[in-house]
Order: structure tokens, then C-alpha cells, then sequence
């Protein structure tokens, strides 16, 4: 189980390192056209020596995306900036591209994996509907896409029904992990695989549990 540790102070030194491991938001980029500009995280957060770590990087856009080879080359660098702190074992992009987006996003991820070390793995946040029945991501070159089972907006009936009867996910890459919010439990999902679970509140040793024995029963 991994959890999201969103931009607010977090005291996780309680952690397990055996049973939990840490996706940090740490830095935020924002793109209009071809500026961009980037925001690291702000507030601390500690954490267990030896824990696993993944480097969240947010993607947001402001009007119309056109980067040119520049800006492109810029936002590579922000990415694999915020990988390189202690122990961090990867990096996962947070971005809900637009239909307009998408070739621009594909690029992003190609040039990411080609400068990135073989070690580190490649993660990616992912709608829902992007693993069934708008599969536009199979082919990305990521490690893994992050299925979001909340927030799931005009889509949710649809796609709660889908897994509620036994569906799996579409897109390959999916089907190693899932996304959760601890507010918003999803009543059914596949098992068998990692993790990751968001929290509108700071974490604390309580709300850990819970998560933890939410994911026991699900599995």
C-alpha cells in the first residue's frame, strides 16, 4: 500500500516500511502554451528511514498546451529534478490530459523514460475511463497506470457497475495497481495488486489502519 501525501505538513515517521511506502506531491508544474512555470512542495513531511518513495509531479494546464522543444525539455527537467531526493524509487505523473493533450503527453513520457535510469520506475495517474473503454494508454512506455476510483464524476455509475460485475481493466499497464480515496471507498475492485490511497485529511496512525485493513479484506 502506498500513500498519497498531498501539499500539507505530514508526520509519517509511525510508518511500517515492510507494509507501507510513500507517493509525496513534490512539485507542481503549470503549463499555458509554451510558458511554464513550477511550484515544489512547500510543507514538510517526515518520514521512517528506509521507506519506499515515489516523486508525484503534478501536470496542470491553463488555456491552450503548445509547447515547443524548449518548453518540453524544461518540464523533463523539473520531472526528473523532483526524483532525485533520498530514496525516491520513482516518479509518477499526475495529469488529467485533455483529448488535445494527448500526443503532447505521449511525447512527455517517451523523451522521460529515454533520460531516466533503468532503476527507477515510471507511473502514471490514470481516469478510469482511460482503462476501459477509452483506452488511449496502452502503449505509453510507463511502468504502470494508476486507475482513479474516485472523484470519478458523470462516469462513476458506469464504471462502478463495470468492475462491480467482475470487470477488469482494459489497458494492460492497469492492472498492476488501483487508486482510492479514503472518503470515497469503492464497494467493489479488482485485488491482487498495489495500492495507492488518497486522504482529504492528514494522515494519522488511525486513518492508516483503516486504510490497511480496508486493502487486507479487499485482497
Amino acid at each position: 500500500m502506498f500513500l498519497w501525501a498531498w501539499e500539507r505538513p505530514e508526520n509519517l515517521e509511525f510508518l511500517d516500511p515492510h507494509s507501507t511506502g510513500v507517493a509525496l506531491l513534490a512539485k507542481t508544474l503549470y503549463l499555458d502554451g509554451t510558458r511554464l512555470s513550477a511550484r515544489p512542495r512547500m510543507q514538510p513531511i517526515w518520514l521512517p528511514a528506509g521507506i519506499p518513495t515515489i516523486a508525484v509531479v503534478r501536470i496542470e494546464t491553463q488555456g491552450t498546451v503548445a509547447p515547443n522543444a524548449d518548453t518540453m525539455n524544461e518540464v523533463v527537467r523539473q520531472v526528473l529534478n523532483a526524483a532525485v531526493g533520498p530514496g525516491a524509487d520513482g516518479v509518477q505523473i499526475d495529469y488529467d490530459a485533455a483529448a488535445s493533450e494527448r500526443a503532447f503527453y505521449k511525447d512527455l513520457l517517451s523523451e522521460l523514460r529515454r533520460q531516466m535510469l533503468p532503476r527507477m520506475t515510471l507511473s502514471i495517474t490514470a481516469l478510469a475511463s482511460w482503462c476501459i473503454y477509452d483506452d488511449w494508454i496502452s502503449d505509453l512506455p510507463v511502468d504502470e497506470s494508476v486507475p482513479m476510483l474516485f472523484r470519478l464524476g458523470v462516469n462513476g455509475p458506469e464504471v462502478l457497475r463495470y468492475l462491480g460485475g467482475g470487470g477488469e481493466f482494459r489497458a494492460a499497464k492497469s492492472r498492476f495497481s488501483v487508486g482510492i480515496s479514503l472518503d470515497e471507498l469503492p464497494v467493489k475492485a479488482p485485488a491482487g495488486r498495489r495500492v495507492y490511497v488518497f486522504n482529504p485529511r492528514p494522515w494519522t496512525r488511525d486513518s492508516v489502519n483503516q486504510a490497511l485493513r480496508y486493502v487486507r479484506e479487499w485482497r
